[in-house]
């Protein structure tokens, strides 16, 4: 599926991801806030029908039923849409549990009705994939795998069938969905991959869920969006020092690393930004002129209290980042700790504890925390609560971690940033939003949505450099108070 850059903006205010657990005992506390579960469901079954008439015209559609309320929901989309007179029939996996919702929806279902089987799911030009919900702890057998494989064109009730809705994960098999329709919050299998692709364009719908179910569930998760935290603005008192004094240390040979890194705490804000260049001046000094270049023994810098936010990992080189990293810790400063410091200290978790931000891809995080199973935000949660760190797990879904068990996904981020130094500029860009005050786990959530906007902003094609003159832009977007009003999925 083609990248979307503003796909977010139909869940802006609705940035909670509730696992199916949350879900399930949202929906069970409805009726005892006065919402009936037949109500909800035919709230579902009407938003979904909303949703496929305004993206299909009328054909040949199956409507896959199964038992439980995913299948209920499947019943009413099947009803409404043949009174809009759609030519409809529903195969049902197995018949819902008598006296259930579901089993009442089944009930008013008065078309045809044909074999659960693939040859009836190619026949037909549109499938509605109602068979499990977020909630399925079990793989798809090879049977109901083969029926989903048959349909040509699905539209999937609140998942496709066999994804995981609270890792992303494929349980045996899920069809590749051309539109998923969820209802009242999405899951984190919405936005982890490989979920986000299964799911093709997602319409999150409000069903009428009463307000009090926030009493019965507590949200941890969220999709990184800007009302999770707010970005340091500079008023009429502002000056150089009151917006924070961010050092890097630089290494002997991949030198780009520290300046980029360096450029980019600059455009998040920062009021001055030095390399600690531990001899090698020369080389940083035919960067920017405005980045300050120390040649300094680094006890020396560690001297001047307002050095407080460092920068330790970028081309620093494994043997330097095995020196320097406890020296930065032990002097109490915040550090984003990136790059080379994961290699330096492989397989030594405890050695990272005391860092503000620690910003790993998948292979060092496997490096210094081990490999992280098909549950990578547990495994990332544990090594924020380890660490007592904000981790930032970078991908194509990069994970943002705090000690409490708060975890952000962020959906900004367009394929083309993966490209050599856009880590490296990352790590620049949360240490400038940490010197300016920022908390960390909201540096570094922030920091993820403005890199991923810069390189939307930017476009196909970027480099690493193309990143910086973007930032700006990026930052002047997200504090415009217009920038993230609800428009294109949104559907309620």
């Amino acid at each position: 599926m083609a990248f979307d850059p503003h796909w977010y903006r139909g869940i802006v205010g609705r940035p909670e991801l509730l696992a199916p657990d949350d879900m399930a005992r949202a929906d069970a506390a409805a009726p005892r806030l006065g919402v009936p579960g037949e109500t909800l469901m035919a709230n579902a079954g009407r938003a979904v029908v909303r949703a496929i008439l305004r993206r299909f015209r009328p054909c040949r559609t199956l409507v896959l039923a199964g038992p439980g309320n995913n299948g209920g929901d499947g019943y009413v989309v099947a009803r409404l849409l043949q009174q809009q007179g759609w030519p409809v029939a529903l195969a049902a996996l197995a018949a819902p549990r008598d006296g259930s919702d579901a089993a009442r929806a089944a009930s008013l279902w008065r078309g045809p009705a044909v074999s659960f089987s693939a040859d009836e799911a190619a026949r037909a030009e549109l499938a509605i994939d109602a068979v499990f919900g977020a909630g399925l702890a079990r793989d798809v057998d090879a049977s109901v795998a083969d029926v989903l494989r048959g349909a040509r064109r699905v539209v999937a009730v609140d998942v496709p069938s066999g994804l995981d809705g609270a890792t992303g994960t494929v349980r045996g098999f899920a069809p590749r969905a051309e539109l998923t329709v969820s209802f009242f919050r999405l899951k984190p299998g919405h936005v982890l991959l490989p979920g986000r692709e299964l799911c093709g364009q997602i319409v999150l719908a409000d069903i009428g869920m009463p307000a009090g179910v926030w009493d019965e569930v507590q949200a941890n998760c969220f999709v990184n969006l800007p009302e999770l935290w707010r970005l340091p603005t500079p008023d009429a008192q502002s000056h150089k020092y009151t917006r924070g004094h961010v050092t890097i240390v630089g290494g002997t040979t991949m030198t780009g690393a520290a300046r980029l890194a360096a450029d980019a705490a600059r455009r998040a804000g920062a009021g001055l930004v030095t390399i600690a260049a531990r001899g090698n001046g020369d080389i940083y000094r035919v960067g920017s002129p405005g980045v300050l270049i120390s040649d300094a023994p680094l006890p020396e810098l560690l001297e001047d209290k307002r050095r407080e936010v460092w920068v330790c990992g970028p081309g620093l080189g494994i043997d330097a980042a095995r020196e320097v990293l406890p020296l930065l810790l032990s002097a109490g400063r915040s550090v984003v700790a990136d790059a080379d410091v994961f290699s330096a200290f492989a397989h030594s978790p405890d050695a990272f504890r005391g860092s503000t931000v620690l910003t790993p891809h998948a292979g060092e995080f496997a490096r210094a925390f081990g490999e992280h199973g098909t549950d990578r935000a547990a495994a990332v949660r544990a090594a924020a609560a380890r660490t007592g760190a904000a981790v930032l797990l970078k991908g194509a879904d990069t994970m943002i971690a705090a000690p409490d068990g708060r975890l952000a996904i962020n959906v900004s981020a367009p394929p083309w940033l993966a490209t050599a130094g856009s880590g490296d500029t990352l790590a620049g860009l949360i240490a400038g939003l940490l010197a300016q005050g920022m908390l960390p786990w909201e540096a570094a959530a922030a920091g993820a949505f403005l890199h991923g906007r810069a390189g939307a902003i930017a476009g196909q094609g970027l480099i690493a450099e193309d990143l910086l003159p973007a930032i700006p832009a990026a930052l002047v977007e997200t504090l415009s108070p217009t920038h993230l009003s609800p428009y294109g999925s949104r559907e309620d």
